[in-house]
């Protein structure tokens, strides 16, 4: 039986994505259309959404796999589904709220930064963007996500310095809210989710929308140029 790669509930008035291939929760092609398809049940007019991941891992990023296999096309549209997948949570209509399970790397990370507000669990765990240290360019899109979420004071050490944080540390740079037990970390993600699923409807959607328009003009125009 084909394991599922993500899976989504609905408790009460939070829509519940759950990230989980048994391994790093990589974003693969499969991993990527699997959450796409699954926004499509989340409410655009009620409710939050909160997506986590399994424990001991919420992303380890893109696909490495795919990425070793060297052929261009593939990753392409892996980054580039991947990154139009990271704009549709950024700018999502209702609230997004992030339980980070583990490790948050890579996309990972970047996954965190698209979110409204983020909760890490404790333990032995690392959140941050590891791609200069890995001879990679950070993406304009993926440094316009970050801009609005890592803290000036941070920004070259988090982003250009691929600094990793320990998930205790990461709240001061800005890709956590707060940081919690681990048997907490559900229990407060979702109240927290329902008590941001009060927002209303359209109110928040178009302030979202107004905070991120430029943002998001420069984000699509990266995407597709």
């Amino acid at each position: 039986m084909k394991r599922e790669l993500a899976s989504i509930k609905q408790q009460e008035n939070v829509s519940i994505i759950t990230l989980d291939d048994g391994k790093a929760n990589v974003f693969s092609p499969e991993m990527i259309r699997k959450v796409d398809d699954l926004l499509n049940e989340v409410p655009i007019d009620k409710g939050s959404l909160l997506i986590t991941g399994r424990p001991g891992m919420f992303s380890g990023g893109f696909d490495l796999k795919v990425m070793g296999k060297g052929n261009m096309d593939e990753i392409s549209n892996m980054v580039k589904s991947g990154f139009n997948l990271l704009t549709r949570i950024y700018s999502f209509p209702r609230p997004v709220i992030v339980a980070c399970s583990g490790h948050g790397i890579a996309l990972g990370a970047f996954l965190l930064c698209c979110a409204d507000y983020r909760l890490g669990v404790k333990g032995n765990f690392i959140i941050g963007a590891n791609e200069v240290r890995n001879n990679m360019t950070v993406p304009a899109p993926i440094l316009e996500i970050s801009k609005s979420r890592i803290v000036k004071t941070h920004w070259f050490r988090a982003i250009l310095n691929a600094e990793m944080y320990p998930i205790t540390e990461a709240v001061e740079p800005g890709y956590l809210d707060e940081v919690v037990e681990e048997k907490d970390l559900m229990i407060r993600a979702i109240e927290k989710a329902k008590d941001l699923a009060t927002l209303g409807h359209p109110v928040y959607k178009v302030t979202k929308d107004l905070d991120q328009e430029d943002i998001l003009i420069r984000i699509k125009a990266a995407i597709n140029s």
